[in-house]
């Protein structure tokens, strides 16, 4: 079995001990992320316009949770913690921040649970609208703050011929899926950490597998060729 690692370098050994045995593994970063500094993210905090008054703060990925912290001191004592699918929460579990919702399917099934007005969100430059779309049509107060930024890495002739190669291709963001997408077969198995991820890849891609975790031994031998 090829296996290729899309996460970027240094971020992909848990994901090993998760594979069959004898599989064939490859790493191909497939973005590269700037981490804001907590400095530029406290200003732009102080200077939103419901700095003190959030009720609700939304983690969209484990990448903004080192911000949390930050984040809590432009919200209220009693802000609801949401976060947006398991690996967000392991995050933020790792940080002993205690998260009172997890989102485990669409935006707008996330929306749904959302309730307390004004919402933060934390997350990337480029945030994906449908969550902050569907609170807004709610008639909640909105504000998203960057953490982070992701650019798409420049792939090699090689590197396309890996994914093109591959029978199963993990992918950790939908920023990654934009970066494969064109060079991956119909028949690869692509696994996703969650059902946001899983919702891009599913727009043009029917093989995949949600959920990161000791389960997928079972699941990618089952598949295995």
């Amino acid at each position: 079995m090829n296996v290729v690692l899309g996460r970027e370098a240094g971020k992909n050994e848990s994901l090993r001990d998760w594979l069959p045995p004898g599989s064939t593994v490859i790493e191909v970063p497939l973005t590269t992320t700037t981490y804001f500094d907590v400095a530029a993210v406290r200003a732009a905090l102080e200077k939103s316009r419901a700095h003190g008054m959030y009720r609700t703060l939304v983690v969209t990925s484990a990448r903004s949770a080192d911000y949390v912290d930050v984040a809590r001191l432009s919200s209220t004592m009693d802000v609801a913690v949401v976060s947006v699918g398991p690996s967000t929460s392991a995050a933020l579990a790792s940080l002993s921040v205690h998260v009172d919702t997890q989102g485990e399917g669409s935006a707008e099934s996330l929306a749904h649970e959302i309730t307390q007005s004004p919402v933060l969100i934390l997350g990337a430059t480029s945030i994906r609208e449908e969550l902050p779309s569907a609170l807004r049509a709610k008639g909640l107060e909105v504000v998203c703050i960057a953490c982070y930024e992701t650019v798409a890495a420049a792939l090699t002739p090689g590197d396309v011929e890996t994914l093109q190669n591959a029978d199963v291709l993990f992918i950790g963001a939908p920023s990654a899926w934009a970066v494969a997408r064109a060079h991956v077969r119909e028949t690869t198995w692509v696994v996703v950490p969650g059902a946001s991820t899983g919702e891009a890849v599913r727009l043009d891609h029917g093989q995949v597998i949600e959920g990161w975790g000791p389960q997928l031994r079972s699941r990618l031998m089952a598949i295995a060729p």
